[in-house]
């Protein structure tokens, strides 16, 4: 059955004015003022044009909703010379900022597909996939950007903002797999901990890439979600994962040993938009991980109930 015109523009007016703003967002109407949007503009021909066309297409792209990059805004060279001498918190603190401002490459903003499938219990197969940012987190232009670790808390903050989550140990390993570019990983072992290494360590990467473009992995340890931490004693950890090496198999075995405001130049931040399509049908991430069938699609683990870090010191994951 056919919806008629009527039942459609019902239907859009019960859209949230936050998804509103995003489609705006996404083609540029930034100046635009949500709330001054009246009951005849959303029953227009164009309003109604727009809306289907942007629920249409995210079934097959997504794009971070940043604000756009200021011309001005420092490089990623400039940010980390900016730096040297802070402290981590200091550091943390400016990286976020030009983050959320939009200081971002615009690579980095278009983001890739990740298909995944299982078979179930009994014989049925269930397809998915979803969308990640085809490189770590990075501050700076598309000619000069460099990748920031931070965090957890830092890296949740700015998760929340753009409607993603920090991925699991199975989605590094599927993003892996699909990834066009995969250098070999390089550890250094002086001053993990500073700002000239971090910089240093994204000097080599790049020379490692070469130009190549597509989704690359296998450069750095991913910030993960995990239920060793949902459920460990001392809950104020980092889980970290990956850094694969050419045969697939990982440096780095899912590891929670250090406190979570200890970031070193190996970690990196990859977002996940957090809708999840199974069978094309679109799913909340928690809500796939809360099924105890469709949870195998993200998670390998056996109760996948860690959803999110906490964006405070005290306690730092969250089950809800």
């Amino acid at each position: 059955m056919v919806s008629k015109p009527n039942d459609i523009t019902n239907k859009i007016l019960l859209i949230p004015k936050s998804i509103i703003w995003r489609v705006f967002s996404s083609i540029h109407i930034s100046t635009y003022s949500i709330n001054r949007i009246n009951f005849t503009f959303m029953k227009s021909s164009y309003f109604i044009f727009i809306i289907s066309l942007f629920f249409i297409s995210c079934n097959n792209s997504k794009h971070l909703i940043l604000p756009k990059r200021n011309n001005a805004a420092v490089t990623g060279t400039e940010f980390y010379k900016s730096v040297f001498s802070a402290g981590r918190i200091e550091r943390e603190t400016l990286a976020k900022n030009e983050i959320l401002h939009g200081n971002v490459p615009a690579f980095l903003r278009k983001m890739v597909k990740i298909k995944t499938s299982i078979t179930t219990d009994d014989g049925r197969i269930i397809h998915a996939y979803y969308f990640a940012i085809p490189d770590y987190l990075s501050i700076g232009s598309d000619k000069d950007f460099a990748r920031i670790p931070l965090t957890p808390m830092a890296a949740q903050v700015i998760a929340d903002s753009l409607d993603c989550f920090l991925p699991t140990r199975k989605m590094v390993n599927d993003i892996y797999e699909e990834a066009k570019v995969k250098p070999d990983p390089v550890p250094m072992y002086a001053f993990r901990d500073s700002a000239v290494t971090m910089y240093q360590h994204n000097l080599i990467i790049e020379g490692q890439r070469k130009l190549r473009k597509g989704l690359i992995a296998g450069i750095k340890k991913d910030v993960v979600i995990t239920e060793k931490l949902s459920r460990a004693s001392t809950p104020d950890r980092v889980a970290i994962y990956g850094w694969q090496k050419p045969d697939g198999k990982p440096i780095q075995p899912l590891y929670t040993g250090h406190v979570n405001w200890y970031v070193d130049y190996s970690h990196g931040i990859r977002l996940i938009d957090r809708t999840i399509y199974v069978n094309n049908k679109p799913m909340d991430y928690t809500d796939v991980l809360k099924d105890k069938t469709l949870r195998r699609l993200l998670c390998d683990e056996e109760y996948c109930d860690c959803y999110r870090y906490n964006t405070t010191d005290s306690v730092t994951v969250s089950t809800q």
